[in-house]
């Protein structure tokens, strides 16, 4: 194993049909491969939400992987903000809507 690589933060948006149909959980699935920590949560406005923080090489195949989406969700569109500094969180979690 080599030296750990720099964080990074994101904050991600998906559109498209991502409700009900298991995209929370395939997030939360995708965190746990990757050695993600952070969150996802539904919006009011049909889309979701998360905020993703690890390694840089595992967010990029991380985001990589939420783009393709689940079997059952059709992405429209995703928004990617990268925060500049960390966001320290501890473990991935599935949050109740906002």
């Amino acid at each position: 194993m080599g030296e750990p690589e720099e964080l990074k933060s994101v904050h991600i948006v998906v559109k498209g049909k991502v409700q009900a149909v298991g995209f929370r959980y395939f997030t939360w699935q995708t965190a746990n491969v990757y050695r993600i920590s952070g969150w996802v949560r539904n919006r009011i406005d049909g889309s979701v939400e998360i905020a993703a923080e690890g390694e840089k090489s595992d967010i990029h195949q991380f985001v990589k992987t939420i783009k393709k989406g689940s079997p059952f969700s059709r992405i429209s569109n995703v928004s990617i903000y990268e925060y500049s500094e960390p966001r320290n969180y501890t473990q991935f979690e599935i949050r109740n809507a906002d």
